[in-house]
């Protein structure tokens, strides 16, 4: 305790004189409050924020940039505990440190619930300066899903890429990974989990276990990781929570949990309003009283989540990269949580590859932790932080690559840590540059070495993502999780001026090996929630598709719904999510799929799909021309629209192709007409978005996808070569 002695000493030297020393006098020897643990202070109100005590004016603050000259700064300083920071490492001690990973199926209030846990430790600071109490969600001064930052995110409402923020409750730093629900990115879910020590369930307290809650949870279960469960939105009053507990405990007990992972602490919330409890309904089955706030889940996870103790920092340093970012100042970011040892600026690392070889080196050159939503320079880190690494040189890769010291490892010398499995992918797609008579008019990037560099450049980060060479030399095979997952990699290449041509999506088939001469092919899950009345259409339209159905249950929440379980080929599905089902439901109904495995090939299917309007002029497409075309089927363009021959611009009503001229003009005469000119009417085009072109086209066709246009057209433009091919 002889720094605390003297430390003592020196305060109240200044506090009797605050000339004769400055700042970084006092804060010796680490000379920086920036690397300290933030005090403690009482849990916070629902919808209020959390003052500093020596700053009445702000809001909390940690750092140097905080530290206000004189006498002001010693009595923040003698206020913090001095055990809070390790001064011989300048890093923060394992007790203090919580890493937990937020898990569950899609649209059940997981970023949502990040959001509030922002909000109400102090860490989120309000867009405005009206008062954080005036709304009851705080979207209004904080703004909404703020852990959405990506620009794809904001637009369709989803989670894509998994992301770590950091709070502080109780002088404990709490690291949350907040990660996607969808099926088609339970990459990004695998891939966080090594750095967390505990997972939050999220469940909606209406809808129970879902798909992906089986699919996330599975995975947790098998590193080993103990859930805690939160029922959110049980505010609403189709919640049953009963029920839902009741299938929640069957779903442990199905994937294999163990006594101690079944023994889950379970809360009730609803995110939205900023409130979690944990007394559930009594036995007369009354509704749930709100709780304050989110105190409860923020003592639960102090309580229930391990702090990273076991791993030891005695060792030398080494690190298993996550995630790559980007900083205009420093470069490349490598983030990851230390698995063992301690790591300062000016480290010299290597980097070791999956098979242990060298990929790179470098000194580090910045070390970044988290702070809400920004990142917050560090001095030092030791086993059990989640920070973000600069100055690391690599060739190639950057994801699932182990970051090490060079020295003290023995004689074997560094070895690369172990990586976490990632589920194969089920559905791939072959990429062509663009070739098109519009090729070069809207992008520009343009060539195949050009798109190539770039895909193998997103499959070091996305490792979900894999690249296989295509048919042709200038081609390229894309296997991922599903049309979605390939869907938005195509939509970010769009958005960054490239031009490409994508074939259509196709199942990927494996050898049986048990059976020669026998392919196995992807078999998803697929669960319906759909009313009554339309479910004997889903049922057929995906019988027609080979899938067989599981189970067919009324759904207990809303009367007159039923939940259908089916397992349907991969492939299957490909069509039929993307528009057909919403048709088949009027709008009223909710399709999931999380990948089964992989089984015999179920033969040849039918998908129903009529034949194509196919263009056999070009120019500018005319409404005097399509109206009495309007009777062959229907249409995928709007008049004044340019086409080319071979491309596809509506649906025949019939099966065969039909090849018309969109591009005819009314021919002007100087003879006036006796009659009137026949009024032109047109039915709303059927605008497909890049996802729907991707499940629609037939094997003979390709998207053609330029920064402003997603076009259908024939894989060979030319008819006469198309149809000697057919022969």
């Amino acid at each position: 305790m002889a720094t605390r002695t003297k430390f003592s000493t020196l305060s109240r030297q200044v506090l009797a004189s605050p000339r004769r020393f400055s700042v970084p006098q006092i804060l010796s020897p680490r000379r920086s409050l920036a690397n300290r643990a933030p005090p403690s202070y009482p849990p916070l109100q629902a919808g209020h924020s959390q003052r500093c005590p020596t700053n009445p004016r702000g809001r909390r603050q940690f750092g140097a940039s905080s530290i206000s000259k004189g006498a002001t700064a010693l009595a923040f300083a003698e206020e913090e505990p001095v055990d809070e920071v390790d001064f011989d490492q300048g890093t923060l001690p394992a007790g203090k440190l919580r890493n937990i990973a937020i898990i569950a199926h899609v649209d059940h209030g997981k970023t949502t619930l990040v959001d509030q846990l922002l909000r109400q430790s102090g860490t989120l600071k309000p867009s405005t300066d009206q008062n954080p109490a005036a709304s009851t969600d705080g979207d209004s001064e904080f703004g909404q899903r703020v852990m959405d930052s990506n620009d794809l995110e904001r637009e369709r409402g989803i989670t894509i890429l998994s992301k770590c923020t950091s709070i502080d409750y109780k002088g404990t730093n709490i690291n949350i990974v907040d990660t996607p629900g969808h099926a088609d990115f339970g990459g990004e879910v695998e891939r966080v989990l090594n750095m967390v020590d505990g997972v939050a369930l999220v469940v909606d307290a209406t809808d129970g276990p879902m798909t992906q809650t089986r699919f996330v949870l599975g995975k947790a279960l098998a590193r080993g990781l103990r859930p805690l469960v939160v029922l959110n939105k049980a505010d609403r009053s189709t919640a049953r929570p009963a029920q839902v507990e009741s299938d929640l405990f069957d779903l442990f007990a199905t994937l294999g949990a163990s006594d101690e992972q079944a023994d889950y602490p379970l809360l009730y919330a609803s995110a939205k309003q900023g409130w979690a409890t944990d007394q559930g309904p009594n036995a007369s089955g009354q509704a749930i009283v709100p709780g304050a706030d989110m105190t409860p889940l923020f003592d639960l996870i102090l309580s229930h989540v391990p702090p990273p103790s076991h791993l030891d920092r005695s060792k030398p340093f080494s690190m298993l990269t996550v995630q790559i970012e980007s900083d205009p100042y420093v470069g490349v970011l490598y983030l990851g949580r230390v698995q063992s040892g301690v790591l300062r600026v000016n480290d010299v690392l290597w980097a070791l590859d999956a098979q242990g070889n060298k990929v790179g080196e470098g000194k580090v050159k910045k070390i970044f932790g988290r702070r809400g939503l920004d990142r917050t320079e560090k001095d030092a880190a030791g086993a059990g932080e989640i920070v973000s690494i600069a100055g690391i040189k690599m060739g190639s890769g950057g994801v699932n690559v182990t970051l090490v010291h060079p020295e003290g490892w023995g004689e074997g010398g560094p070895t690369a840590l172990p990586t976490t499995p990632i589920d194969p992918p089920t559905i791939s797609v072959v990429v062509y540059p663009n070739d098109s008579p519009l090729a070069g008019q809207e992008g520009s990037r343009l060539t195949s070495q050009l798109i190539r560099d770039r895909i193998y450049k997103e499959a070091e980060t996305n490792v979900a993502l894999t690249v296989l060479p295509g048919p042709t030399s200038e081609s390229l095979e894309l296997r991922g999780r599903g049309v979605l997952h390939l869907g938005v990699l195509f939509e970010t290449l769009r958005r960054e001026g490239f031009e490409l041509g994508i074939g259509p999506p196709k199942a990927v088939l494996i050898p049986n090996p048990d059976v020669p001469g026998q392919m196995l092919e992807p078999v998803e899950e697929c669960t319906v929630m759909v009313k009554e009345e339309y479910a004997g259409g889903v049922v057929q339209k995906l019988t027609m598709r080979k899938g067989e159905m599981v189970s067919y249950e009324a759904d207990e929440a809303q009367e007159g719904w039923v939940r259908i379980v089916m397992d349907v080929p991969a492939r299957g599905l490909i069509g039929y999510m993307a528009g057909e089902f919403k048709n088949d439901v009027h709008g009223q109904g909710t399709i999931n799929h999380i990948f089964k495995g992989y089984e015999p090939y179920r033969g040849a299917m039918d998908t129903g799909r009529n034949g194509a309007l196919i263009s056999m002029a070009n120019g500018d497409s005319s409404g005097y021309a399509m109206m009495p075309l309007q009777a062959r089927g229907t249409m995928f363009i709007h008049p004044q629209i340019q086409v080319y021959p071979g491309m596809v611009i509506g649906e025949s009503s019939k099966s065969q192709d039909l090849y018309i001229n969109p591009c005819v003009k009314k021919q002007l005469t100087n003879i006036r007409a006796a009659g009137a000119d026949e009024k032109i009417v047109l039915a709303s085009p059927k605008v497909m978005s890049l996802e729907e072109s991707l499940a629609y086209m037939a094997d003979d066709e390709i998207v053609e996808v330029t920064p402003k246009n997603v076009r259908l057209r024939k894989l060979i433009l030319d008819v006469n070569k198309r149809m000697r091919m057919k022969k």
